[in-house]
């Protein structure tokens, strides 16, 4: 299989905590692609569509921009380095997250939860 061709992988959202599988999304990337960037970003988009609750999810380092996450239920979720430009977090539970060194130019966060979270 050529470099960058595009195929049907399984990728696994995964607690921070106790290291179980939250939610498994089907998602079309190439095979070579970063898992902590494109194929995570990729199943938190799937994950968000289906409604998924993510609290406590191991999102670092993700990659986010543009994503349409209003609403979401982030609570807890380790969100550290996640590229996050231009996402909508409008009313999204953000409570207790660690978003320490992610990029937030340009998000919207009307009336999301930040209460605890980490933003240093």
């Amino acid at each position: 299989m050529a470099v960058g061709t595009l195929q049907k992988i399984k990728q696994d959202i995964i607690n921070r905590f106790s290291g179980e599988v939250m939610f498994t999304a089907e998602i079309e990337c190439a095979a070579d692609e970063l898992p902590s960037m494109i194929k995570l970003g990729l199943a938190v988009r799937a994950a968000i569509k289906a409604r998924a609750n993510l609290a406590g999810a191991n999102l670092a380092g993700a990659n986010l921009a543009d994503a349409n996450l209003a609403g979401a239920y982030l609570a807890r979720a380790n969100l550290a380095d996640a590229y996050l430009a231009d996402a909508n977090l409008a009313r999204a539970n953000l409570a207790r997250a660690n978003l320490a060194g992610a990029y937030l130019a340009g998000a919207y966060l009307a009336r999301a939860n930040l209460a605890g979270a980490d933003l240093a």
